[in-house]
């Protein structure tokens, strides 16, 4: 394993090792990522991972993200004459992996590229160039000698409609490109370390698969119809080889649970249009706080059978305008029309993608079937800002609630009498956190707030997971913990109460000052601390959040703190 070449200023490293017979990985480390398509927060950066499997002809398996254009190209010709590459295999075409195509095009022009027939359709909108092509379907076998047959499974949907995985006989190795993946940048090339990677093995499931729970549990039964699987070379993080079994695992037992939620929202949109791809994932994101399961559905390539069964079972749909010169997606979308009930919860956001479907026409058709719009319209005029996808985040929350309602309710009234009045004897003060990450800021009223440790000084804060500020609440995030004064917190906390809008300002006609990490600090605050999350614990429907204070002051030294009384412990 050797590290072929650096980037000191951005810390992209690219790192090369032989994992199997005449079987190479050239790994993209891209140390410092903190975001991915923005609203996936990135605790450890990330890689993009190629191959090289080397029989009487060559195959590479994916290539990398365009920013390690110049590293990866070098790095792929020390080990291959470019023009000695027989195949390309396309995994899928989001453009962390098929970022470079074009150049191995250039560099290789005889290659033949190999993938499912959509991804074939959107690679040639991507390099505008001719290319052989050979267009697989699942079962299909691709020969390169010396023992190294190929055959591919059709996963579309993990998580673009155009996604093959390819498994090679002679190594047993299975090549996922996301599926299975995770964004984790370490020196290790394998998954040793099992219980570092837990937590981002989860995360990345939840953010990408989940919404695709179905498309899992499918891919994962052609899996089984293969040889014995020693290995999956994913297109992030280690590659799996030392828990096979246990993360793949983990994955069947999460879709199992996912397909089997009472409460579903169905999202329809058209990928690779515009900003649908990452509209729709700070939507998922945000109904997924809510504890309500997602399915996505790409309008383009959907059966319309299945696409009519998905919207009768869904409590909820999000449909992102499609092109209105896509036949298909045309098609798909009057299947959505012709599928949907009374009483189903509905929202719409425009793709940015220029020949959008006339977003308030399609809204009175939902309305005039019946529905429930449940958000207002997002309208995207320009290329997104980093406040548009939390609006997007927040839509998607209030989206969540609004159909798990009933439930919630069903649930407060559950907890009897006595240990409900007992609860309620539990007494807190009242605070304000305050959060900025980028352009983004938010905020939030807290009584569950308390000094954790000494040594190192910090505090703990139960944040419940549908809050709009959790996501700014990240470990390594930093924050502002505002703190009521008695006698003198009503007008904050009137406000701070009051149910926002997405994407509304929750500190227009708040006095505040910016803290030295950028988080508001509230001017009538008795006093505040600058805090950073140091760790989160799963707590059910809370985030229990430690977090380090390494500042702080107060303006009223003989005040006290509010306190908050409660009668009973149902709700807050």
């Amino acid at each position: 394993m050797v590290a072929l070449a650096e980037n000191p200023k951005k810390r992209l490293t690219v790192q090369v090792a032989e994992i199997a017979p005449e079987t190479t990985t050239i790994r993209s480390l891209d140390w410092d990522r903190d975001r991915f398509d923005i609203e996936f927060g990135l605790q450890n950066g990330t890689t993009y991972n190629s191959f090289i499997i080397r029989g009487e002809q060559t195959a590479l398996v994916d290539t990398s993200h365009e920013k390690f254009r110049q590293l990866f190209l070098d790095t792929l010709k020390n080990q291959i004459n470019p023009v000695d590459i027989d195949y390309l295999i396309i995994s899928h075409t989001e453009p962390d992996h098929s970022g470079l195509v074009k150049d191995v095009l250039q560099l290789a022009p005889d290659v033949t590229v190999v993938g499912s027939k959509v991804a074939i359709q959107f690679l040639e909108d991507l390099v505008h160039q001719p290319f052989k092509r050979r267009i697989v379907k699942n079962g299909d076998r691709l020969d390169l000698g010396n023992g190294h047959e190929l055959e591919f499974v059709i996963a579309p949907n993990l998580h673009w409609p155009d996604t093959i995985f390819t498994y090679d006989h002679k190594t047993q190795i299975l090549f996922t490109c996301d599926a299975f993946g995770l964004h984790y940048c370490s020196d290790a090339t394998f998954d040793e370390d099992l219980e570092a990677i837990s937590p981002d093995f989860q995360f990345y499931y939840e953010c990408l698969m989940a919404p695709n729970a179905r498309s899992v549990l499918s891919a994962m039964k052609r899996m089984g119809e293969l040889e014995k699987i020693g290995m999956i070379a994913t297109g992030h993080g280690p590659l799996l080889y030392h828990n096979v079994e246990e993360l793949t695992g983990r994955y069947r037992k999460w879709s199992q649970s996912q397909t089997k939620a009472e409460t579903v929202v169905g999202i329809f949109y058209v990928s690779e249009y515009g900003f649908s791809d990452r509209l729709a994932q700070s939507i998922t994101n945000g109904i997924a706080k809510t504890g309500v399961a997602v399915e996505w559905v790409d309008l383009k390539s959907a059966d319309l059978q299945e696409l009519q069964e998905i919207v009768g079972r869904c409590t909820g749909i999000v449909v992102g305008t499609p092109p209105t010169s896509d036949t298909a997606a045309q098609t798909a979308l009057s299947a959505v029309l012709g599928a949907v009930k009374e009483k189903q919860a509905v929202g719409i956001f425009e793709t940015g993608g220029g020949d959008d479907e006339p977003i308030d026409p399609l809204l009175s058709k939902f309305r005039d079937l019946g529905l429930t719009p449940v958000f207002p319209a997002i309208r995207i005029k320009e290329m997104p800002t980093d406040n548009i996808y939390k609006l997007c985040e927040e839509a998607g929350t209030d989206l969540g609630q609004w159909v798990t309602r009933d439930k919630s309710i069903k649930a407060m009234k559950s907890l009897g009498a006595d240990l409900d009045k007992a609860l309620g004897k539990l007494s807190g003060g009242l605070y304000i956190i305050t959060a900025k990450k980028g352009d983004v800021k938010s905020a939030m009223l807290a009584s569950w707030v308390s000094q954790a440790s000494f040594k190192p000084i910090g505090i703990s804060i139960a944040v419940a997971k549908d809050r709009a500020i959790e996501s700014l609440m990240q470990v390594g995030d930093k924050f502002v913990l505002n703190v009521l004064e008695e006698g003198n917190y009503q007008g904050l906390m009137k406000h701070f109460l009051k149910r926002f809008a997405p994407g509304a300002d929750r500190f227009e006609g708040v006095r505040t000052q910016a803290a030295e990490n950028g988080a508001p600090i509230l001017t009538d605050a008795l006093a505040y601390m600058e805090c950073e999350v140091l760790s989160r614990m799963d707590g059910g429907d809370h985030w229990i959040v430690y977090s380090t204070v390494y500042a702080g002051r107060v303006s009223k030294p003989d005040a006290l703190t509010a306190v908050h009384h409660r009668k009973v412990g149902n709700h807050y």
